[in-house]
C-alpha cells in the first residue's frame, strides 16, 4: 500500500511538471530569438539538451544559431549526430557553414550520412570557401526572380517556396544563365500590376560582392549603401548568395575585436571568445609572447639609465621626473598610432600620402609638445622648489631643461605612433600589430635618450 502511494505521489509530481514545463515554453516560445538564446545558454549543458527540443523545429534552429560557438560544439559533442541532425537542418545556411567548419574531420563524417541530400550539399559547397571571405559568410536562402516573369508569377512562386526560410526584403531578378540582373524589393513587386514583367520595375544599379572579396570590405559595402543584404556573385556573375547586414556587424564586431587585440599586444585566436569562457591558460597564451618580447626590449631602458648614473648622482631631480618623460612619451605615441590605425581602416588615408600624414601629425604634437612643457614647467618649479639642485644651476635652468626634453620626446613619440602603423602596412602587415605596449616601449628607449641626451648637453 505504502509503495503503490509513492508511485502515486511521483506519477503525479511528474504530471505537475510537465504541465508547469508546457506553461514555461509557452512563455518562453514569447520571447524574440535573441532573449531566448540568452536564457537558455545560461543552462547547464545537460538540463539544455531536454529544454531546448520542447520548442519548435524553426524556433530550435533559431535559437541554437544564436549560441556562441563554444556552446554549440559542445552541445553537438553532447548529443546523438541523428538529433544533431534534425536541428542543423532548421539552422540558417550561413550558421551551419560556421560550425561544419569548426568540426574535425572525424565529426564531419559523423555528421552528414544524417543530412538530407540538399543540406548536406549546400553545407559541402559553401564551407569550401575560406572563412573570410564573402563566400564564407554568404547565405543560400534567398528569392530568385526570372526575368521573364510577370509579377502576378513571382508572387505566387514565392507562396511556394515556403517564405519563411527566405530573405524576403530583397528579391533577385536572374536570366536563364543566373546572372544577376536586377534586384527589388518585396513591396515595389506586391504594388506592382499583377501583368507586368518583373523587369520593368527591378533596380539596375546595384553593388555585389565577389565570392573570393575579403569579408570586412563586404561589410564595409552593406554600411555605405545602407542595405539589408548584398548579394554574392561569382566570375560570371552568376548569383551563389547574399551576405545580411546581421552578419555584417558580426563581421565588424570580430574585425573590431581582432585589431585591439593586436593594438595591446594581444596574439588572436582562430575564434573569438568572450572572458569567461576563455581559460586561464588560453588568456596566458594570448598575452605572455609580446609581454615576453617586450621585457627582453625593455631592457634596454635599463642599461641607459645605467649608462648615465653619474648624471643622476650629481643631479637627482632628473631621476624624479623620468616617470612624467616615459608616460607622456607613451600616451602621446599611442595617440597618435589609435587615430592613424582608425583613419586607415575606415579608408580615411592610406599610405601613398604618409608624408602628408606624418607632416600633419608633426604639427599636432608641436601644439601638445608647447602646452605640456609648458605645465611641466610650472610644476616643476612648484613641485621641487625646496630641492638641492648643485651644479651651480638654477631652479628655473633645470626645470625649463627637463621641459623641453619632454617637448622634443611629444613631437618624436607622436611620429613613431603615427609612422610604425604606416611602415608595417608599407610591408604588407596589419597595422594593428603596432601595438600599444610595442610603442611605448620604443617611445620609452628614445625619451630616455633624449632626456639623458638633453641634460648632458645643458647641465654637464
Amino acid at each position: 500500500m505504502e509503495g503503490l502511494k509513492n508511485t502515486t505521489e511521483e506519477w503525479q509530481n511528474q504530471l505537475f511538471w510537465q504541465e508547469s514545463r508546457r506553461t514555461v515554453i509557452k512563455e518562453l516560445e514569447k520571447h524574440p530569438v535573441a532573449e531566448l538564446a540568452e536564457i537558455l545558454q545560461s543552462l547547464d549543458l545537460e538540463l539544455l539538451v531536454d529544454v531546448l527540443p520542447l520548442f519548435s523545429a524553426e524556433k530550435q534552429g533559431l535559437v541554437f544559431s544564436d549560441f556562441d560557438m563554444t556552446r554549440q560544439l559542445d552541445l553537438f559533442r553532447r548529443v546523438s549526430k541523428k538529433w544533431f541532425a534534425a536541428l542543423f537542418e532548421k539552422m540558417p545556411t550561413d550558421s551551419r557553414t560556421d560550425i561544419y567548419q569548426k568540426l574535425t574531420t572525424q565529426e564531419r563524417v559523423n555528421l552528414l550520412p544524417y543530412l538530407s541530400k540538399s543540406t548536406r550539399e549546400d553545407v559541402l559547397r559553401l564551407s569550401t570557401y575560406p572563412h573570410d571571405a564573402a563566400g564564407g559568410i554568404m547565405s543560400t536562402n534567398f528569392v530568385i526572380i526570372n526575368e521573364k516573369q510577370t509579377c502576378e508569377q513571382a508572387i505566387k512562386q514565392i507562396r511556394q517556396e515556403v517564405p519563411r526560410e527566405k530573405m524576403l526584403y530583397h528579391l533577385y531578378v536572374v536570366d536563364e544563365d543566373m546572372q544577376l540582373i536586377g534586384v527589388m524589393t518585396l513591396k515595389d513587386l506586391v504594388i506592382a500590376e499583377p501583368n507586368e514583367l518583373v523587369t520593368a520595375i527591378m533596380e539596375t544599379e546595384f553593388a555585389t560582392a565577389n565570392l573570393d572579396e575579403d569579408r570586412e570590405a563586404v561589410a564595409k559595402k552593406i554600411e555605405k549603401y545602407d542595405t539589408i543584404a548584398l548579394p554574392v556573385v561569382n566570375e560570371h556573375k552568376q548569383l551563389m548568395g547574399i551576405v545580411h547586414h546581421d552578419d555584417a556587424i558580426e563581421v565588424i564586431r570580430a574585425e573590431q575585436t581582432e585589431d585591439m587585440e593586436k593594438f595591446m599586444g594581444i596574439i588572436p585566436g582562430d575564434e573569438i571568445l568572450n572572458y569567461n569562457q576563455t581559460s586561464v591558460i588560453g588568456h596566458f597564451r594570448k598575452r605572455v609572447i609580446w609581454l615576453a618580447i617586450l621585457t627582453v626590449v625593455g631592457f634596454v631602458s635599463a642599461m641607459i639609465i645605467q649608462r648615465y648614473e653619474n648624471a643622476l648622482s650629481a643631479l637627482l631631480i632628473l631621476a624624479i621626473y623620468i616617470p612624467m618623460i616615459a608616460d607622456t612619451g607613451g600616451n602621446s605615441g599611442s595617440q597618435a598610432a589609435t587615430v592613424v590605425i582608425r583613419a586607415m581602416a575606415l579608408g580615411q588615408v592610406n599610405i601613398k600620402n604618409w608624408m602628408a600624414i606624418l607632416f600633419k601629425e608633426m604639427r599636432i604634437s608641436a601644439l601638445l609638445a608647447a602646452v605640456l612643457a609648458g605645465i611641466a614647467f610650472f610644476l616643476i618649479l612648484i613641485l621641487s622648489w625646496e630641492m638641492d639642485t648643485i651644479l651651480n644651476h638654477s631652479l628655473g635652468y633645470i626645470a625649463l631643461g627637463i621641459s623641453v626634453a619632454l617637448a622634443v620626446q611629444i613631437i618624436t613619440s607622436t611620429i613613431i605612433g603615427a609612422g610604425l602603423p604606416l611602415l608595417v602596412k608599407r610591408f604588407g602587415g596589419d597595422p594593428a600589430v603596432a601595438a600599444s605596449p610595442a610603442i611605448t616601449t620604443i617611445v620609452d628607449i628614445t625619451g630616455l635618450l633624449i632626456y639623458f641626451g638633453m641634460a648632458t648637453l645643458l647641465f654637464f
